[in-house]
């Protein structure tokens, strides 16, 4: 049903070449994308989805971060320049042209990419895809994954060993002859990484974006199990899955809030590697995550996402903070040892000096295959750290603890 599908509306390469958006739902009152049900997101900025009275799912997809174009790094062309938005009908699998046709009559083909539901083959790019996929226990439908380095899931590494996921490489350097060999109906992509998209592209294989990585939210990125849930035919597991997620972060923050008059630590994040600091930004998930866990974070700049600076400039915002925040993957045990031998005046900071570090090494913690679906757990860890008298006497962390 593949190639009927692309008959019916412009192929994917169309639609992601395309120099300026179009068919928005603003500029097409008379079209079914204006009709229906719009399903009510709480936290997630990046997609939208309206359910037309004939079932069929218009979903839009565009940047959470802003309403202007989206703009790829320097030197990126064709796939890697993608437009605002994007848009798909979702149609139940197996209907027939006459259906497809009568039930996507009067959407603009130019904007809508018919995609038969649910997906049961697809391929996926980063560990916050493949987080929403095991999460819905629907690790039956990747076909593919970019690479298997510091990937923890024992039945994952089993698939990709017995070959029912192949490794079609990383962004830049895709192999097409193994991505046509694993047969997807869809890929999801994340596009303004690496890129290179364009030589899949070229398979006409339609390209799903998932931007739950540019929400500025926790529980934002979380809820974009609810877009692969949409593709997978799973929409009640993944509303279930959000609305436990969200129940015990709201639990969290109320009880954060209402021990607010009390005194809210300082902490700062990252360490400098090959002569810069990468700083956070101010209004970063990671930065919400600080506040919504009583502590300030030092940056308080308006960057969503970050900006290496020297160290003298860090020092200047955290020598005094309280706590000092780490994720690397650092081969073996860190140590504050370790920490000084990396920059010698890592030693100047309070953080350090007091042993308030907080660590998480990625070698040994799954971290970004569970993150993405687990930021309550992610805030109960920080909890437990800058204010322990709100979380039980035998809390046991799950990703972040002092550094011994």
């Amino acid at each position: 049903m593949k190639k009927e599908s692309i008959l019916l509306c412009l192929s994917v390469l169309l639609t992601f070449a395309a120099c300026s958006p179009r068919g928005s739902k603003s500029s097409n009152h008379n079209s079914p994308a204006s009709e229906g049900q719009e399903e009510v997101l709480s936290y997630a900025k990046g997609f939208s989805v309206r359910t037309l009275d004939n079932g069929v799912k218009l979903v839009d997809v565009a940047d959470p971060q802003t309403d202007e174009r989206l703009q790829a790094g320097d030197g990126t062309s064709g796939m890697d320049r993608m437009p605002v938005s994007y848009h798909f009908a979702l149609v139940p699998k197996g209907s027939n042209l006459e259906d497809i046709s009568s039930m996507t009559e009067g959407i603009e083909s130019g904007s809508y990419t018919v995609v038969q539901v649910p997906v049961e083959r697809t391929l996926v790019m980063t560990m916050l895809q493949l987080s929403n996929f095991t999460a819905l226990d629907a690790l039956d439908a990747v076909r593919g994954i970019t690479g298997t380095k510091n990937l923890f899931n024992k039945e994952v590494r089993e698939r990709v060993q017995d070959g029912r996921i192949v490794k079609i490489g990383m962004e830049g350097n895709f192999d097409t002859e193994l991505i046509l060999t694993a047969n997807p109906e869809v890929i999801f992509i994340s596009p303004f990484k690496r890129g290179g998209y364009d030589v899949i592209q070229e398979t006409g294989i339609t390209l799903i974006p998932h931007l739950g990585y540019k929400e500025l939210h926790p529980l934002g990125q979380a809820e974009w199990i609810k877009f692969v849930g949409l593709f997978l035919g799973k929409e009640a597991e993944a509303d279930s899955i959000f609305s436990r997620i969200e129940e015990r972060y709201r639990l969290l923050t109320t009880k954060v809030s209402q021990h607010s008059k009390g005194t809210r630590p300082t902490v700062f994040s990252g360490e400098m590697h090959g002569g810069n600091w990468y700083a956070v930004g101010g209004q970063s998930t990671l930065a919400q995550l600080f506040r919504d866990a009583g502590a300030d974070y030092v940056v308080k700049d308006d960057n969503t996402g970050g900006v290496n600076i020297e160290f003298e400039q860090m020092y200047a915002l955290a020598a005094d903070a309280d706590y000092w925040r780490i994720l690397n993957s650092f081969p073996g045990d860190f140590s504050y040892e370790a920490l000084k031998a990396s920059e010698p005046r890592n030693e100047l900071f309070r953080a350090f000096r007091e042993k308030k570090v907080i660590y998480c090494n990625m070698k040994q913690m799954p971290y970004y295959e569970l993150a993405p679906v687990a930021p309550d757990i992610i805030l109960a860890d920080l909890i437990a750290i800058f204010h322990p008298e709100l979380m039980p006497a035998d809390y046991e962390p799950t990703f972040y603890r002092l550094l011994e």
